[in-house]
């Protein structure tokens, strides 16, 4: 049975190869709920959601092809601080929030600041990891 275009409700943990824990709902008290294979997920999360079971546990492996995608170099870039508002008071090693053209906010993290020039990386923090999720179905509904 399929649980396709069905509301899910699913307790996580996700760790990377070396066993370092990133996220868990387990942690937080409160399972996360989503339509499953509606795109609201990484694939490879709604992959394994498809076919299990309500009551199911389950441990899988997601290449990064699969989750957050492979690190991309273009990525990186290099921005004058006098272009940026407030640019010399960006805090280095911590992800900020900047707005793109059309109003919409995103998260770079900041690499450096070095001789005036801010370097960003747009690459989502887990992009080029494969990771591991065991993966409890709590809930299906219709």
């Amino acid at each position: 049975m399929s649980n396709e275009g069905k509301k899910v409700k699913v307790h996580y943990t996700g760790t990377l190869d070396d066993g370092t824990k990133f996220d868990s709902s387990v942690d937080r008290g409160e399972p996360i709920e989503f339509t499953c294979a509606a795109g609201q997920m990484i694939p490879g999360f709604d992959a394994a959601v498809k076919d299990m079971e309500q009551g199911e546990t389950k441990t899988v492996h997601i290449p990064a092809a699969e989750a957050y995608g492979e690190r991309r170099e273009e990525m990186v870039q290099k921005v004058p601080v006098s272009q940026i508002p407030n640019g010399d008071q960006l805090p280095v090693g911590q992800t900020v929030y900047m707005r793109g053209p059309a109003g919409q906010s995103f998260p770079v993290f900041v690499e450096a600041i070095e001789d005036g020039i801010v370097t960003f990386d747009m690459n989502h923090e887990l992009a080029g990891k494969d990771l591991n999720f065991e993966i409890t179905l709590v809930e299906v509904a219709g």
